[in-house]
């Protein structure tokens, strides 16, 4: 999927050219890999483990509905067809038309322009054919990187959650980032 005929805003597009697909059972164990890798844990919603069977559950049972999942993944491709990540919409609120994002670029492919790329692609995805009114992220308030990411992407800092993630041991803050679309 390759929306850039849609603008989303004025600001300069990423220079990285990529592609979001849908998931493909080809795809497991890059899903295992990210799911089930530990130093992410903290960032997201999940805190065990996840089994080649349930990740391929997913994929086969997914409707690729966002309206019955209430939410869509995407595989990131470059522009040698080399998966570099995944990125998705959750939450999906079709109501109040927003949706959080995340996204994992994996440690190869890092600070090449792929991350920004995808939030772009993302963004245009969620606006001209979902059209949605906001994207959010809840980021870690020490993820430097990310917050520099999604500010970068157009989001705006809104709020701070106290002792809103949890990585076994401690709290720590997270700050919701917004895009209005």
């Amino acid at each position: 999927m390759n929306l850039d005929k849609y603008p989303v805003d004025s600001q300069a597009s990423a220079t990285s050219d990529v592609t979001l697909r849908a998931i493909e059972p080809e795809d497991l164990d890059l899903l295992y890999h990210i799911e089930n890798d530990i130093e992410l844990w903290h960032v997201g919603a999940t805190n065990v483990p996840y089994s080649r069977y349930t990740l391929h559950d997913y994929i086969a049972t997914s409707s690729d509905d966002i309206y019955a999942d209430r939410q869509v993944r995407f595989i990131i491709e470059n522009a040698d067809r080399q998966t570099v990540g995944i990125c998705d919409i959750v939450h999906f609120d079709p109501q109040h038309l927003r949706a959080e994002t995340g996204i994992v670029v994996m440690k190869p492919y890092r600070h090449h322009g792929y991350a920004r790329a995808a939030l772009d692609q993302l963004s245009r995805y969620a606006l001209c054919v979902l059209h949605l009114h906001q994207l959010y992220a809840v980021v870690a308030s020490d993820n430097e990187a990310a917050l520099r990411l999604f500010a970068q992407a157009g989001y705006e800092r809104h709020c701070q959650l106290r002792d809103w993630l949890f990585d076994g041991h401690e709290y720590a803050d997270a700050v919701v980032m917004q895009r209005f679309l």
